[in-house]
């Protein structure tokens, strides 16, 4: 079966794009990763299946690199908001968004963040916004779920944290059950970060756009910064918006090409 792709990314962060909106596609975990393979299949850090939705423009499916599901991707939301066109909504397992594209750029709005601990989720109760573990340097962290579960940890130099060791060890703690996304956050002033993120299922990225609105929600909510808030990654800004309600999340998203593949 031949299937065309698109390639895109946000900020480096890179995904496979398949639209299957007139043609249904299933695909298995490990055909996932046989295409995330960067050496004999396509590459990327997640793959997208865009499907028909009965209360949106579109579904937006995510598998991760590992074939692993996710529910939420902001990068990749930007991504496909830039394929449906100027204004267009998008179903997800992380919810419904909101999302408008211009010229190389798109902003989606995401529901509220979520601090309980089971909806996090986390193994047992603890307070979310203190995180009473340590792993090495890192104590002290922030867990929000922002359609996908992170944790955030505040540090005075973020590109010195070993995250490629330290990232893989808290991604699968026990206290996750479902497994966390890990962010570490340089506070540069009340409206800017610099963020490195380890992604489930995905290991390092230039980019994680719910990385991003993660540690902007912990940051303000924690009165380290307040929004609007620029969010430096090693592959560019993202500006996340927080009223207390909704989540904005503003940045480019391209095409890198496409391509027919067999499947």
């Amino acid at each position: 079966m031949l299937r065309a792709f698109t390639k895109m990314h946000g900020l480096g962060n890179d995904f496979v794009v398949f639209d299957a909106r007139d043609t249904p596609l299933a695909l298995t975990a490990a055909q996932v990763v046989m295409l995330a393979d960067r050496h004999t299949g396509i590459g990327f850090d997640q793959l997208i299946l865009i499907e028909p939705s009965h209360r949106a423009t579109a579904f937006m499916r995510i598998w991760n690199a590992d074939g692993s599901a996710a529910a939420a991707c902001g990068n990749a939301a930007r991504c496909v908001a830039t394929l449906l066109g100027e204004a267009a909504t998008i179903d997800s397992a992380g919810g419904l968004l909101a999302a408008s594209a211009t010229a190389g750029a798109a902003t989606v709005v995401y529901q509220p963040p979520q601090f309980e601990w089971a909806a996090i989720p986390l193994a047992y109760p603890l307070d979310a916004s203190d995180v009473p573990v340590a792993w090495d340097q890192l104590k002290h962290g922030v867990a929000v779920n922002v359609g996908n579960p992170h944790i955030v940890f505040f540090v005075a130099d973020a590109a010195a944290v070993a995250l490629g060791d330290l990232g893989p060890r808290i991604e699968t703690d026990a206290l996750f059950p479902d497994r966390v996304n890990v962010g570490v956050a340089q506070v540069v002033d009340r409206h800017h970060l610099l963020l490195r993120v380890w992604e489930r299922g995905a290991g390092l990225t230039r980019a994680c756009g719910t990385g991003a609105m993660a540690a902007a929600v912990a940051a303000i909510r924690t009165r380290r910064a307040v929004s609007p808030v620029v969010v430096t990654l090693p592959g560019g800004d993202l500006t996340i918006g927080w009223d207390g309600a909704a989540i904005t999340l503003s940045g480019a998203a391209a095409a890198s090409f496409t391509g027919m593949i067999e499947l």
